[in-house]
């Protein structure tokens, strides 16, 4: 037999030749073009992203603070028959002190001094009475809350009628601007001048409570039977792959579990934080499963292995030196499910969780309602004057997020291990 002849040794690549130049300019134009695209999109995404904060803050600050009119008032000539030492909230109540406000304010501001505070402005006054009742007698000088409509044109928003009543108190030395601590004690009410977040905060931090409570000790326990003990079966298979499918199902599908099971075959009390926390627990269970089944198996077979052969049963093993290595990865999962459960509107208006709710919740079964829900119901209402408190609200939304965020960071940082 007769071998095949030998190829021809390869030549040697000419790297000054006119065609090798050309590809490699090519080449280097290509990744310039690829880094411009790439940079293109970061600036591009960090100035939408900044035009979101400013816009945010430029609405948003302005709801924290309120324009108050300063009136003085002569308590011992007003037709109050209140006994300085016998001031209960009952007679307060049937004291007249909305018509009595509407009277002093005409008398010091003028025949219209009535249009230009607040509908709700006699909650000052009936405050100032509460904290100090020896002020029926004698002259006390009050800050009352502006009308919405002078507030708007003291921040550079109103009417030009609005702007000539701002540029009149304002030569009579009784116009300020002040913190609007009101906005943060609180909850909702059809004046924004006296609207708050307080009660939607609550409501939120009640719902988040439930969710917690119920989503990350049975998401962490499902997380681990899969993991470390279900057998490799096809029943386990259709588990591990209804959870993954769970976990991308819209919100809203959620929202309308939640209203078939607790509200109509359960009976549970509609709007309240307990349905609105058992309803998100619901989304935000796989995103825990997931997170934690990522978590374990992140954790090395030595580690495993060395416990055993130090006499560890299984059982050990799992929850002495498994799960506490996997418990950064665990918790950052949860809390990062957590935040996205707490920006959710669409479930909780499928249960109910969009009333009217003029106090704050006092338990987990009282009517409540949730910051993105309030958002949503104040970006609906027809006065100019929610428009500021709308982008306020949103800015303590993303704060409450942020902080998750950041606790989620602070916590995968502390108990995170590295193997070498």
């Amino acid at each position: 037999m007769s071998s095949a002849p030998l190829s021809a040794e390869r030549l040697p690549t000419d790297w000054k030749s006119d065609a090798m130049q050309r590809r490699i300019a090519r080449r280097y134009a290509s990744e310039r073009r690829f880094r411009a695209v790439g940079l293109l999109a970061v600036l591009l995404s960090a100035a939408f992203l900044a035009f979101l904060l400013v816009t945010m803050m430029g609405n948003g600050l302005r709801g924290f603070t309120r324009t108050e009119i300063a009136v003085k008032i002569d308590f011992p000539a007003s037709p109050l028959k209140l006994d300085p030492a016998a001031i209960t909230d009952r007679a307060l109540a049937e004291a007249g002190l909305p018509t009595m406000t509407g009277a002093v304010a005409e008398k010091a501001l003028g025949p219209d001094g009535d249009d230009l505070i607040a509908p709700t402005a006699w909650l000052a006054i009936r405050d100032a009475i509460k904290d100090d009742p020896t002020i029926l007698r004698r002259t006390a000088t009050i800050e009352l809350p502006a009308a919405t409509a002078i507030d708007l044109a003291n921040k550079g928003k109103g009417t030009p009628e609005a702007e000539a009543a701002v540029e009149r108190l304002k030569k009579a030395g009784v116009l300020s601007t002040g913190f609007n601590a009101t906005f943060l004690s609180s909850s909702d009410g059809t004046d924004p001048t006296q609207v708050g977040i307080w009660g939607a905060f609550k409501g939120s931090l009640l719902t988040m409570l439930v969710t917690l409570l119920l989503s990350f000790p049975i998401g962490v326990a499902t997380a681990l039977y899969l993991e470390e003990y279900a057998p490799k079966a096809w029943w386990t298979d259709i588990i591990e792959v209804s959870i993954n499918n769970l976990a991308a199902v819209p919100s809203i599908i959620f929202g309308l579990l939640g209203l078939s099971i607790f509200l109509n075959f359960l009976h549970l009390p509609r709007s309240a934080a307990l349905v609105g926390g058992m309803t998100l627990a619901l989304m935000t269970m796989p995103v825990i499963v997931i997170a934690g089944r990522n978590a374990i198996k992140a954790v090395p077979p030595s580690i495993r292995d060395a416990a055993l052969g130090i006499g560890a049963s299984p059982v050990q093993v799992v929850f002495q030196h498994v799960l506490p290595l996997a418990l950064p990865g665990i918790l950052t999962g949860t809390i990062i499910g957590m935040a996205r459960a707490l920006g959710e509107t669409a479930p909780l208006l499928m249960i109910g969780m969009r009333a009217f709710i003029a106090t704050p919740p006092g338990g987990v079964t009282d009517p409540a309602t949730v910051l993105p829900v309030q958002i949503f119901l104040w970006s609906d209402e027809v006065s100019k004057g929610f428009v500021e408190k709308t982008s306020a609200a949103i800015i303590v939304l993303l704060v409450f997020l942020l902080a998750m965020n950041g606790l989620a960071i602070y916590l995968r940082n502390k108990f995170e291990r590295r193997w070498s």
